[in-house]
């Protein structure tokens, strides 16, 4: 069983570096469709968290946080 996981902590990184969305997912590599499945913390690719990383120069920790089977 995979662990759900947040993603708010990508979109308040995004706030802050003043990047939208949109302007990830080109610079990632990524489609739109991905970022909205981010958005509402819907599963994904390893692939995908990999290239968001590398386009943010960041490590998984500092975009995601996954949430403890006990705290669901």
């Amino acid at each position: 069983m995979l662990m759900p996981v947040q993603c708010g902590k990508l979109f308040e990184m995004l706030i802050g570096r003043e990047t939208t969305k949109n302007q990830l997912a080109k610079q990632a590599g990524i489609s739109l469709n991905i970022m909205n499945c981010l958005k509402r913390e819907e599963r994904i690719v390893e692939q995908t968290t990999e290239k968001t990383c590398i386009s943010l120069g960041c490590r998984a920790g500092n975009i995601l946080a996954f949430i403890p089977e006990s705290q669901q």
